[in-house]
């Protein structure tokens, strides 16, 4: 049985590299122009070549996205940035735009071309015609159900692979495919800058009665009519593999480093565990538990088991669900010494009870009891954001393992 690919998203070269930590097998990233997440960090060139550069003596795969559906201007230097990306070794590009295809075909003959789910792809035939046009991948579109993409499996060559999303943000429009940001806020969801008004809370206002806004109520809060809940597919690792699926997505390039490590780390375990063994694998609660500590909407497995219903989508909020606190990062480890360096992220100080996230191993529970700064003087909190400070820890730590600190948030 093949192991299917987890592929994580990397918004910049810090989540590129934890991404790989955490047990990512490639990671999809993109520059600072094509690519439908233009207000993500994204990379600069020579922060391309080094994410590929890392990711490669890892063993890791980096894939590019190209994906916006491109204007006549959007195409000025399209050739030269393929030629380089070409050039630096990318392990694909990911398009959804027929010119965008040839482009790469005329540059770099022989880089592999992604198809994104920006070009809707639900059926067999359009596979096999995308495949016929040279590419190896079908990113699937979000809207179709198992049974559909077993079909498309078994009636596309095997030379064809499959790519699904599993995890992360749903869109309320066709994968993508939005107008309501261009009206709403004069920004082109199909070039990278959409401003997610389906996440806005909307009233209704009646036209011979303007400025009187009249909410559309589900109680007293009011109502987000367009609020889709976020994708998680983590126990349901068996079915998925089942339909013969080769690459598992996890969405999220606009998310925090803590959000790529927390829900790589858990889709990693899980896959693991049933290849090592199919028949008898059993779904472990804990790591669903673990994806929730990271910040998130309610979960839904979307279209995977027919068309979605009402309780698909959250109407009463467009808040996350936070339960804890991403405190620190760890940049290095002494063993000698027993002594972290870390990176605060956000502030903390001595006393706070903490959980220490580990790449491979289960998380510890520890009490930060010293702190010291760089100069190794004693300090009693880290309040500034990227203050480093040393901090006493009696485990050996690898590099980007994280403290995080359960929080007083309330859900939404």
């Amino acid at each position: 049985m093949k192991m299917p690919e987890l592929l994580a998203p990397a918004g910049d070269l810090e989540k590129l590299k934890v991404a790989v930590a955490y047990g990512a097998d490639a990671v999809y990233i993109g520059g600072k122009k094509l690519s439908l997440r233009a207000l993500a960090g994204n990379f600069e060139m020579d922060e391309i070549k080094e994410g590929v550069e890392y990711a490669h003596g890892c063993g890791r795969r980096v894939y590019v996205a190209l994906n916006i559906f491109a204007h006549n201007q959007d195409l000025n230097g399209v050739e030269d940035y393929v030629r380089f990306l070409d050039d630096i070794g990318v392990d694909a590009v990911i398009v959804s735009d027929p010119g965008m295809l040839s482009i790469v075909k005329d540059v770099a003959p022989d880089m592999e071309i992604h198809l994104s789910t920006q070009a809707n792809t639900t059926n067999w035939r359009s596979a096999a015609f995308w495949h016929s046009q040279g590419v190896k991948r079908i990113i699937m579109a979000r809207e179709l159900s198992l049974d559909e993409i077993k079909e498309i499996r078994d009636k596309t060559p095997d030379t064809l692979e499959l790519e699904v999303f599993v995890h992360g943000a749903m869109c309320i429009s066709y994968s993508g495919r939005c107008l309501l940001s261009n009206y709403l806020a004069g920004r082109d969801s199909n070039r990278g800058a959409c401003a997610h008004p389906c996440r806005w809370k909307y009233y209704l206002m009646e036209e011979k009665r303007p400025g009187e806004y009249l909410p559309v109520m589900e109680d007293e809060r009011g109502t987000y009519i367009l609020n889709s809940k976020d994708l998680c597919m983590l126990p349901y690792i068996r079915e998925l593999i089942s339909v013969g699926v080769d690459s598992f997505k996890i969405e999220g390039r606009m998310k925090s480093s803590y959000y790529v490590a927390v829900t790589v780390k858990a889709y990693r375990q899980e896959l693991d565990r049933y290849m090592a063994d199919p028949q008898g694998y059993r779904f472990d609660p804990r790591s669903l538990e673990e994806v929730k500590k990271a910040s998130h909407r309610p979960f839904t497995t979307g279209f995977y088991f027919g068309t979605p219903q009402s309780d698909a989508q959250e109407y009463s909020s467009s808040q996350y669900i936070r339960q804890y606190d991403f405190i620190g990062m760890v940049l290095d480890y002494d063993q000698q010494k027993g002594m972290a360096l870390i990176e605060q992220r956000n502030p903390f100080k001595k006393g706070d009870e903490a959980e220490i996230l580990r790449p491979y191993d289960e998380p510890l529970n520890y009490t930060i009891d010293q702190m010291f700064d760089i100069d190794g003087q004693p300090i009693d909190s880290a309040p500034h954001p990227q203050q480093k400070v040393y901090i006493p820890i009696p485990y050996r730590l690898e590099r980007y393992s994280m403290l995080r600190r359960k929080g007083e948030h309330k859900e939404p």
